[in-house]
């Protein structure tokens, strides 16, 4: 997958970060080293999201130069007592010594190890391995890196692609068939923190996302892009599904045709999404999050108490993993019965026609 995403946080990070890492690349890197990261947490204690995450941010998603020169995923320099092969790459000064590895298993475990039995980190196997935000500010606190955002950055990637999973299944306290694979959609801006900025301010944008041609995977889902005008019974023919499923999978109302481009899923989405929540975009129905998100939308319903129909307004979050703790704002809704013909009085007969119209509100949550 060679489509890119970028997606700017120097906003939100003040210029000390540019969050330009590929999203696939990042999901390759979890999927390589995800097994690595779980034996190391079972053999010394450090969480295995914390180790994903910090392979991701000191390698670049395994696409920086030092890594590419010396397997170091970790960013450890030379220090004293290091008596293996090294490297010399410009970081804090120009040329420092880093330590080089035979192979990126040998960086896990020297990494594990040089926590483990350096005294600066041993407070930081009092913590619980689950509190992933105690051992990030922690590694800051003994100065394993110089950026003043460093744990926040950790912190950051283990919410975005769900790494505390992988602590659970390493304590046994989840199955590996139950894993969540999380996919990022792709060529469009879904930093949350950017998406409620623009629209806390009532502009808030949504760029048309591109997806790959062919099946992929949202949500540990499978799924495709559509084109409007695709007949259902030929993808159905297509993907040996039954047609009553594939409308079922896509909660659709016994369509032929697929009226406008948007993904279909192969399979029954989930109960819960990968995200802990979604802030909702200019243009975009309850329906469409469910898409996006690859969750089904009974559950979206029931975790933020809306009702069938309600849609939310722009701005407001979508939690996808657990109950909201207040329901949303809704966009206005007008009901509106059908003129006749003449223009004369209303057919009353039927229930009212909701008109959905999203409101700009510049209430700050």
């Amino acid at each position: 997958m060679s489509i890119k995403i970028s997606i700017l946080l120097a906003s939100l990070f003040a210029g000390q970060f540019l969050f330009a890492q590929n999203s696939a690349e990042i999901l390759t890197y979890i999927s390589t080293y995800k097994e690595v990261a779980m034996s190391e947490m079972q053999r010394t204690g450090i969480p295995a999201s914390i180790i994903l995450a910090q392979g991701i941010h000191e390698t670049d998603a395994g696409t920086s130069d030092l890594v590419k020169q010396s397997n170091n995923h970790f960013g450890i320099k030379c220090k004293d007592d290091w008596r293996g092969s090294v490297v010399y790459h410009d970081d804090d000064r120009r040329g420092e010594c880093f330590r080089s590895y035979s192979s990126p298993l040998d960086s896990y475990v020297d990494h594990s190890d040089f926590l483990k039995n350096s005294p600066r980190y041993q407070f930081l196997f009092k913590i619980d391995p689950l509190n992933f935000e105690g051992w990030a500010n922690g590694l800051k606190k003994a100065g394993y890196a110089t950026n003043s955002r460093y744990a926040q950055i950790l912190i950051k990637l283990i919410k975005d692609y769900n790494l505390q999973q992988y602590c659970l299944i390493a304590m046994g306290k989840l199955s590996p068939t139950d894993e969540v694979q999380v996919t990022v959609q792709i060529n469009n801006l879904r930093a949350d923190s950017l998406s409620e900025t623009d629209s806390k301010s009532g502009k808030a944008a949504s760029p048309k996302a591109q997806y790959p041609s062919g099946e992929f995977v949202i949500n540990g889902a499978h799924v495709i892009y559509a084109k409007s005008g695709t007949a259902l019974l030929s993808l159905a023919d297509q993907f040996d599904i039954p047609l009553f499923r594939l409308i079922d999978f896509n909660d659709l109302n016994g369509e032929e045709v697929i009226i406008k481009d948007q993904l279909i899923f192969l399979q029954r989405k989930r109960k819960l999404g990968s995200r802990e929540y979604h802030v909702v975009q200019r243009g975009e129905s309850l329906y469409d999050i469910c898409q996006t998100e690859g969750i089904r939308i009974e559950s979206l319903q029931e975790m933020n108490r809306l009702a069938n129909w309600e849609e939310p307004a722009i701005g407001e979050r979508l939690y996808l993993q657990s109950p909201a703790p207040s329901k949303p704002r809704l966009v206005q809704k007008v009901d509106q019965r059908h003129d006749n013909m003449n223009g004369e009085e209303k057919n009353s007969s039927g229930p009212p026609v909701s008109t959905i119209s999203h409101e700009i509100d510049d209430k700050k949550h």
